[in-house]
This record gives structure tokens, C-alpha cells and sequence, in this order.
């Protein structure tokens, strides 16, 4: 999943580089009667914008998976693009020069001629720079965008900039609650720094069971979280199921962690529930896509039974008919018919435990 993540990034890099590609070898030289000395047709140019496009993507998320996976994750953000910035020009640059240099091999003195000719036709020529100015502009604005993904999701910056909820609409769409167990008792005895130093450390760990189960997280709560999916996506493959077990393995694993930075390891307790929602982009200086429905109130009282009950997972009537338990790998167990806070009508609940491991806990 993680291969298929990084694909679909590298993708993405090399379409926008290409498009921006296209854009600057259209305004350079389409407008003008005559063409490069190395252009036969129009199509070398063409061939120009899709070879800048997969170079440049390249390097974009070369620099990006650097970055991830290094301490410079960790650092200022503005260290971060600048850092991409870098490698960026700093690998064009090499490989232009590697080219130049295959290209003048056979000539003598190749090595003084290159370098005079990279200082005095390209490093000091207009179109060179203006094409460095170009790709720092490329370059920060994709880090925006790429920034704005991460802080409300890619899904959502996309529906936002498509304009798809400016009106409200009906959607069909399966919610995981996750809370941690405890946190109030926790926050009184770590403090507030510290509480909240607990959280990011296990929200961190939640990332990756997020993306391998093609989930979106709605909301952060303080100690709670929002994930969510479209209603038929999310019944398959046990992913709302996944999210929750592979997590508290995660927080397992890293127990040694956890013990050594707050003196116990944190656990979590959830629910989920599915059903007809209202979405809809709410807000002027700050904008989001909200969901309006009972199903998250149901959501929210459903969870509220996991201490009574005695489950780490409780689930609904309405989603354990969705669920395919011939090939499930989690045990769905009917609690029966539960009379939730605030509601009217008892609802069907239902515990949800590995088959390999049947006891609640």
C-alpha cells in the first residue's frame, strides 16, 4: 500500500511538472517565428516539456520522500522547502551539465570548453535564469498545494477546489470514532505538555493504518478522531475494522516507547456506525466540508457504551448488515438491542473482536 502511495505521489509530481513544463516551453519559444537551433518542429518542443516534466517530477519527489523519511520531517517547515528547493535546482543543474558534458565528449579541451560555455551561453543568460525563477515559483507553489493536501486532506482540498459541495448534497458514508481510554486521568497526571506531547505521538502512529486502509480523517477532537469513507469503500476489506486493530497493535509495539516517555501505554477504546449524511463546505476565512446527520450523534453515544459493555469495538445494526462475515476476519457478536443517551429508539449494537482473538478486552 505504501509502494501504491508513493506511486500515485510520483504520478502526480511528474503531471504537474509536466504541465508546468508545457506552460514555460509554449510562452519561451511558441510565441516567437523561429525556433531553437536545436528544434527541427514543433514537436522537439513537445519532446522538451515531457522531458523537463519526468525530470523535474523525478527530483520533486525524490526530495519530497527524502524529506519524509529524514530528520528534516522534524524540522520548520520553511527548512523543509527550502531543502526540496535545493535539491531540486541542484540535480536540474547536475544533469544538464552531465548531458552537456556526454554531448561534447568527442570534442578536445571538451572539459574548458564546457565550462566556458556553461558560464558564459547558459549560468549567465537571461533564459536561464528566468527559467530558475520559474522553478522556484513551481516549486513553492506545489509545496503549498502539497501542504494545504496534508492539512485538510487531498480528497477535500480537491472537492473544494472543484466547487463539488458549495451546495449541499446527500452522501452515504461509514464513520469510525476513535477515543482514547482514560484521558482525562492521563491529562491530570502528565500535565498539559505533556498530554498533548502523548497525543501526537500516538496520532503519529495512526497515520500509516489510515492510508493502507484508504480512509480520511474528518476531524481531530483533542484526544479523539474522526475517520470516515465512502459507505460501499469503507465495508470492504474489514477497513473500518483494520483502522482500529492495526493502531492498537502499532501502540503495542512501540510500548517500550511509550513507557519510558509517560509511564503507561495508551489505549483506545471506538465505535462505528453508517448512514445517510449531508455534505457541505461551511465557513468564509476558514473553509472545510462538514457532515450533518444524527448518524454522528448516534456515533458519538455508541462509543460512550464501550466501558459500560466491557468492548474495545462496538459497531451498529446498520453496519454489521453491510458486512460480509463469510469473509471477514473479525468476529461480529450481536449485544442486542441498546437504548443510547438522548435517543428515542433502542439501537442494535455489536462487538467486533479478531477471530484470533475472541475475548473482549
Amino acid at each position: 500500500m505504501r509502494a501504491r502511495l508513493q506511486a500515485k505521489k510520483l504520478i502526480f509530481a511528474i503531471s504537474a511538472w509536466g504541465i508546468a513544463m508545457a506552460a514555460f516551453v509554449f510562452f519561451r519559444y511558441a510565441q516567437t517565428p523561429d525556433l531553437p537551433q536545436w528544434a527541427v518542429g514543433t514537436a522537439d518542443l513537445a519532446t522538451l516539456a515531457i522531458y523537463m516534466g519526468i525530470i523535474f517530477g523525478s527530483l520533486h519527489w525524490l526530495s519530497n520522500l527524502i524529506a519524509d523519511f529524514s530528520a528534516i520531517n522534524r524540522l520548520p517547515y520553511i527548512f523543509s522547502v527550502i531543502f526540496k528547493g535545493l535539491f531540486l535546482l541542484l540535480g536540474a543543474t547536475t544533469l544538464a551539465y552531465m548531458t552537456q558534458f556526454l554531448n561534447m565528449w568527442p570534442i578536445e579541451n571538451h572539459m574548458s570548453t564546457l565550462r566556458q560555455m556553461l558560464t558564459a551561453h547558459i549560468l549567465y543568460s537571461p533564459s536561464f535564469q528566468a527559467l530558475i525563477v520559474y522553478l522556484i515559483v513551481v516549486r513553492v507553489s506545489l509545496a503549498f498545494i502539497e501542504q494545504m493536501a496534508l492539512l485538510v486532506g487531498p480528497r477535500v482540498l480537491l472537492n473544494i477546489g472543484l466547487g463539488k459541495y458549495h451546495k449541499p448534497r446527500y452522501e452515504q458514508r461509514l464513520f469510525l470514532y476513535l477515543d482514547m481510554v482514560a484521558s482525562t486521568t492521563h491529562a491530570e497526571s502528565l500535565g498539559d505538555y505533556r498530554f498533548s506531547r502523548l497525543i501526537q505521538d500516538s496520532f503519529s502512529l495512526l497515520s500509516d493504518t489510515v492510508v493502507d486502509n484508504e480512509a480520511e480523517i474528518y476531524r481531530y477532537m483533542g484526544d479523539a478522531v474522526l475517520i470516515h469513507w465512502p459507505l460501499e469503500f469503507g465495508v470492504q476489506k474489514d477497513r473500518s475494522f483494520n483502522i482500529y486493530y492495526e493502531f492498537s497493535q502499532q501502540l503495542k509495539w512501540q510500548r517500550q516507547y511509550f513507557e519510558e516517555q509517560y509511564g503507561f501505554v495508551p489505549k483506545f477504546k471506538c465505535a462505528a456506525h453508517c448512514g445517510q449524511v449531508v455534505a457541505a463546505v461551511v465557513g468564509v476565512q476558514k473553509q472545510e466540508i462538514s457532515f450533518f446527520s444524527d448518524v454522528l450523534n448516534t456515533l458519538a453515544r455508541l462509543q460512550d457504551q464501550c466501558n459500560p459493555l466491557g468492548h474495545r469495538m462496538l459497531i451498529s445494526g446498520s453496519l454489521a448488515s453491510r458486512v460480509d462475515t463469510d469473509t471477514s476476519q473479525y468476529d461480529i457478536t450481536s449485544l442486542g438491542p441498546i437504548k443510547l443517551k438522548g435517543k428515542q429508539h433502542s439501537t442494535e449494537v455489536f462487538s467486533v473482536v479478531p477471530k484470533s482473538d475472541k475475548a473482549p478486552g
